[in-house]
């Protein structure tokens, strides 16, 4: 560490096999219930982190250590966790898998070496994997496949899952593994890089035993396969296929080092995360193939010096708000300066996580995921630069669509400055969360990607900052309009002792056509109202149209004030901004008025063979179809754009997921306002009237 930088520049190019390159920080990603937290548990335990592996359906493991995901039995946060292998020091991010939390690993990924991709046996489950192998490739981060809980895989399941995950990968999959069976159970594997054989142990290191002579014929097979699929990138090995020579074993073995490391291949594994099968083999690899951090710091635009790149903002501990995130470059200590926002900031105390333990330390390592003090302005995705560091723009982050809202009031309105002090620092924690005050509907509204992930935000909202509140759905910002023509007074007139109170004024309405809004036209001549009190007028009908005659806001119409008459004592301010609205009250009664709904552009993507029910989905729920379409970047999959009304909306998430195995997804934008009419606009009338009623 240079002594005038605050973070020095590491040179390495590439992992060296058993030689340190700084922490190596490896992402844990996948769908919910692959077992990527119990895989991270294992991991800690076979490295001596931990000396009992705990279960997350038990509530004893080190990660998911939160109330929400213990209720749960599965993450609603990233874990952080840390262990050694040999003499490494590796980094853990476990992202959450279920799409309501999955927000939280998306500014992490980036920062991340290499990514293993946790996914279930049953080739019925691959498709569930695709999503996540697709953000992993627009980020180019190396990354492997382990196949989990491979006890339970049925015969021949291995190579359908394989199968079926080729076609969602850029990079080819390279089988380094198949199983040894007895039975119905898997007892090993045949290691195909290595042409060797290991048994299963729970708890402990495989034995290395023979290779069972039954599968020498697929051992050849597979291992052929592998060496082509490497040929691919290296000539002296094609060559030496092509010449029937037996490449030397430490050509393969680099090979496998520098296709992995630089995202060429995609080595599939299994294992079991719950006995530990396969799970030290995982780490020899994660030891051998993980590349340098240089390609994070390139990922990120770190060009020239170090610094510390921002996953996470946790503000619910003990030690007030901390930054997450990686340290870059080189190495940092307390008190050192790094760039936020464009001014330096010194950082406080610097600590070590291992789940939600935390551990206060005085230096971390260029590699090291830790939590920092003292860093107000930093935010989650930032890369907070040392003195003298060259930066070249950030990843851009592309978190899940907010599909979900909730109208939220606290049940006591003592806590309403609570309120939004804890939903700022709820949403600073969750790029995914957004709160505002809604102007048209004056509701607070909570967004997010579903429900299951606002019902964990309005628990969290509780427990942390116990406020509670009551949630309904949100009111549509329904408008109403004008068909015809009026010309109406409106006098106000009232005597009571001393001064009284007289405003008359004459106005004609009439409709503008659609998104034109509301004009007013100042006709008056002769005086007849004086001018001061003109635009007392005007505001006495724009209080009228926020609730017209079907009870909503009025759009689209122009008033144009044509006459008057005033008194010299009588008439004020109040008494024409009251006579203004009880002409366009009355004379909005006169204009034909009809409700208006929102519509919303809405783009739908969805998987093979689901495109035709996502359409049906949508014209069930009074939607038009604009175009349905091959997806523009994923192979395969469909994309929809239609116009659906605003109420088509609710529920629209859930549906689309029941039939795509929770796979399709849509943004959704306002687009314009549409008449509604029939039975559906007699039933918003008489809602909205008992509403004001009530």
């Amino acid at each position: 560490m240079a002594s005038t930088a605050t973070l020095a520049r590491n040179t390495h190019t590439g992992a060296v096999a058993g030689q340190a390159a700084g922490t190596r920080a490896i992402a844990l990603v996948g769908p919910a219930g692959t077992g990527k937290t119990s895989l991270a548990e294992a991991l800690l335990y076979a490295g001596g982190a931990i000396n009992r592996q705990g279960s997350v359906e038990a509530g004893t493991s080190v990660g998911d250590a939160s109330p929400e995901a213990r209720a749960r039995r599965g993450s609603t946060e990233i874990n952080l966790l840390n262990f050694d292998y040999l003499g490494d020091h590796y980094a853990l991010i476990d992202t959450p898998g279920g799409i309501g939390f999955a927000a939280d690993g998306v500014a992490a990924l980036p920062a991340a070496d290499l990514a293993v991709v946790v996914v279930d046996p049953d080739p019925l489950r691959a498709a569930l994997v695709e999503p996540f192998l697709r953000r992993i490739d627009d980020l180019g981060l190396p990354h492997v496949i382990f196949v989990n809980k491979i006890d339970n895989a049925r015969a021949g399941s291995v190579r359908e899952v394989l199968a079926a995950l080729q076609p969602m990968s850029r990079e080819p999959l390279a089988l380094r593994q198949f199983p040894i069976r007895d039975g119905e159970s898997i007892v090993g594997y045949v290691d195909v890089a290595l042409e060797r054989a290991y048994r299963y142990r729970p708890g402990q290191e495989s034995e290395c035993i023979a290779i069972p002579v039954e599968l020498t014929a697929r051992e050849k097979e597979e291992r052929q396969k592998l060496l082509e699929t490497l040929a691919d990138f290296d000539d002296a090995l094609m060559e030496a296929l092509l010449m029937d020579e037996v490449p030397e074993q430490g050509m393969v073995v680099a090979d496998l080092a520098q296709d992995t490391g630089g995202n060429k291949v995609v080595p599939v594994m299994f294992g079991s995360a719950a006995t530990g099968g396969g799970v030290r083999r995982l780490m020899k690899l994660l030891r051998h193939e993980t590349p340098a951090p240089d390609a994070a710091c390139a990922r990120l635009g770190l060009e020239e010096g170090g610094g510390l790149h921002v996953f996470k903002i946790a503000n619910g501990g003990a030690m007030g708000r901390l930054a997450l995130g990686r340290v870059l470059g080189g190495s940092l200590k307390e008190g050192e300066e790094l760039e936020v926002g464009g001014e330096t900031a010194r950082t406080g105390s610097l600590f070590a996580l291992q789940g939600d333990k935390t551990a206060k330390q005085a230096e971390a390592r260029s590699g090291d995921i830790v939590a920092v003090a003292k860093v107000d302005g930093a935010k989650s995705g930032m890369m907070l630069g040392a003195r003298g560091a060259r930066r070249n723009g950030e990843p851009q982050l592309e978190y899940p669509a907010r599909n979900a809202a909730i109208a939220i009031t606290t049940r006591n309105r003592q806590d309403d400055v609570k309120l939004s002090t804890a939903l700022h620092r709820l949403c600073e924690e969750d790029p995914a969360l957004e709160w505002k005050q809604d102007d048209a509907t004056h509701e607070t509204l909570l967004r997010g990607v579903n429900d299951e992930h606002l019902q964990l935000v309005v628990a969290r909202l509780q427990r942390r900052y116990g406020v509670a509140v009551d949630t309904k759905p949100p009111r549509i910002a329904y408008k109403e309009s004008i068909r015809k023509s009026a010309t109406q007074r409106g006098r106000h007139k009232k005597q009571s002792g001393g001064h009284g109170q007289y405003g008359d004024c004459v106005i004609e309405i009439r409709p503008l056509a659609r998104g034109e809004g509301f004009v007013f036209e100042d006709k008056i001549t002769g005086g007849v109202i004086p001018r001061q009190y003109i635009p007392a007028v005007e505001a006495g009908i724009r209080d009228a149209m926020d609730k017209g005659p079907l009870g909503f806001p009025v759009v689209d119409a122009a008033v144009k004030l044509i006459d008057g008459s005033y008194h010299t004592v009588d008439s004020s301010e109040l008494a024409f901004r009251t006579a203004g609205r009880i002409a366009m009250s009355e004379g909005l009664a006169q204009c034909a008025p009809y409700l208006l709904e929102p519509i919303f552009k809405v783009t739908i993507d969805t998987p093979p063979g689901t495109g035709s029910k996502a359409g049906s989905l949508i014209s069930t729920r009074r939607g038009q179809i604009l175009g349905l379409g091959q997806h523009p970047d994923w192979a395969r999959w469909e994309r929809i754009e239609a116009m659906l009304p605003e109420s088509g909306l609710h529920g629209l998430d859930a549906e689309l997921r029941s039939l795509s195995q929770g796979l399709a997804s849509y943004t959704a934008e306002y687009d314009h306002l549409a008449e509604l009419s029939g039975k559906q606009a007699d039933e918003v009338v008489k809602a909205r009237a008992a509403e004001l009623a009530g």
